[in-house]
């Protein structure tokens, strides 16, 4: 059976009420019985000891003292006998107890001159009294002694009053509990509802949810930990939907990409074995045909080198290096290329200045950049500076070329992506894959890489990567 939970916390709530409100009424009548008897208790016990006391004090006026606290006694509905060490009652004369028959063991303590105090129901007073034996001891004997009783007067009818209110106020107590119960219940039941939707939402794939959460209460706890597992999921889902985009794009592109030089080596190959191209032709189309081939295996390797750099599984050994030196290398490497597009390369950096980081992986990092420079400068210059500041060694390669469209800054990493893409016919990392590259070989050095750009005026590209400590 299905009980919802406003139910649940409402019925434990009055139900802790009720057994503590019961509880402590059978505690307190408890209470209030045993203090009213013992209030009976000691005023028979002193009752007793002034007429034990007149006893010692008028030795032969004892029977005008027995008569006059009789009288007075009465009044109070306590009645009292003397009895001798035969145990025969001898006062009242009347007798309305023959004999005093205490226990063995009552007598005992009486002839110790201990006081007796016996509780027991009455059929007398159709009620519990209080009996209580006071022993005459004269010469270190038990001579006889006193008996009063009196009943717990009022104690059942204080107790039935006190029960009473007990249980008015037990109603009252139940009312305004059950009230402010069902108002608190419904709040954290609302609380817990507004998660609970925004769960459904979630399930249902919307993951634009936000509730409302704070810090005093587990319940705000688990709002503020359902708010940060949807703002993760949202990502999460965000990423695979980029991830499922950018795979359609791969496939876009590497379709496209492969098309084009196996169309043209295929045609190739079919014209030289149907003899259809002229002989002086021939020797240009196997060109031709070499060429793409040599395309076709550059879109292999740089598939190849951005999956291992992306599943970390290049093994970079890291070493100082001259920065001036390493950035001369590649100016002689590039500078054919940069001459054919009249474009010029400059070094800036002192010879001091150092670099802590993978020879090879830096080497291909500065070429894969000063490449795209080359790519998209005409009759311009390129300069790759080096310096250190901060315990960390920053490189720069900055040219004058067409730089990038600002919307365009964000996404120049993302694999197979082309600033400029009609063309696509190039040897200058005309697959996309460079930058993407770039950015996680300096990552893996544990650097960074920042860009900037003005269309039309150039970009700088520069790198930051820590130095040896």
């Amino acid at each position: 059976m299905r009980i919802k939970y406003l139910y649940q916390l409402l019925g434990s709530n009055i139900i802790i009420l009720i057994v503590a409100f019961l509880i402590l009424s059978l505690l307190f009548a408890k209470y209030v019985e045993q203090l009213v008897y013992e209030n009976t208790t000691n005023e028979l016990i002193t009752y007793g000891e002034e007429i034990l006391t007149e006893f010692e004090n008028n030795p032969r006026g004892q029977s005008t003292v027995l008569n006059q606290y009789a009288s007075v006694l009465d009044d109070r509905d306590i009645f009292f006998s003397v009895f001798d060490q035969n145990r025969d009652i001898v006062y009242p004369y009347s007798g309305r107890l023959s004999r005093f028959e205490p226990s063995n063991q009552e007598w005992e303590k009486l002839a110790r001159g201990d006081t007796v105090i016996i509780r027991q129901e009455s059929k007398r007073f159709e009620q519990e009294v209080s009996l209580v034996v006071l022993p005459y001891i004269q010469a270190g004997t038990l001579v006889g002694g006193i008996l009063l009783i009196a009943p717990v007067s009022g104690s059942r009818e204080m107790i039935s009053e006190i029960n009473q209110y007990l249980v008015i106020t037990v109603l009252i107590a139940l009312t305004i509990s059950f009230l402010l119960s069902w108002l608190l219940s419904r709040v954290h039941v609302k609380r817990i509802q507004r998660i609970r939707d925004a769960a459904s939402m979630i399930a249902s794939g919307n993951y634009n949810v936000h509730v409302p959460s704070a810090n005093f209460d587990e319940i705000g706890d688990l709002g503020n930990d359902f708010n940060e597992m949807a703002g993760k999921l949202k990502a999460s889902n965000e990423e695979i939907e980029n991830l499922e985009s950018r795979r359609r794009q791969f496939m876009a592109d590497v379709s496209h990409e492969l098309r084009t030089p196996l169309t043209t080596i295929s045609g190739m190959l079919e014209g030289l074995r149907d003899d259809m191209i002229p002989e002086k032709e021939k020797l240009k189309g196997v060109n031709l045909a070499s060429q793409e081939a040599k395309r076709l295996i550059r879109l292999v390797n740089e598939n190849l080198d951005y999956e291992k750099v992306r599943s970390n599984q290049i093994k970079l050994i890291k070493e100082s290096i001259q920065l001036h030196e390493l950035m001369e290398v590649i100016k002689e490497h590039l500078n054919i290329q940069a001459a054919n597009k009249q474009n010029e390369i400059l070094v800036e950096a002192a010879e001091e200045v150092l670099v802590y980081a993978d020879y090879d992986r830096l080497i291909q990092i500065l070429i894969n950049i000063t490449k795209n420079s080359i790519q998209f400068t005409d009759n311009g210059t390129i300069w790759l500076r080096g310096r250190e500041s901060n315990k960390e060694t920053i490189i720069e390669i900055e040219d004058s070329g067409i730089g990038i469209d600002p919307d365009d800054i964000q996404t120049i990493w993302r694999r197979f992506y082309k600033a400029d893409l009609s063309r696509t016919n190039n040897p200058y990392g005309e697959f996309g894959l460079g930058l993407s590259i770039v950015k996680k070989l300096v990552e893996l050095h544990g650097g960074r890489i920042e860009v900037s750009s003005i269309k039309g005026k150039g970009t700088i590209f520069t790198i930051y990567l820590p130095l040896l400590d």
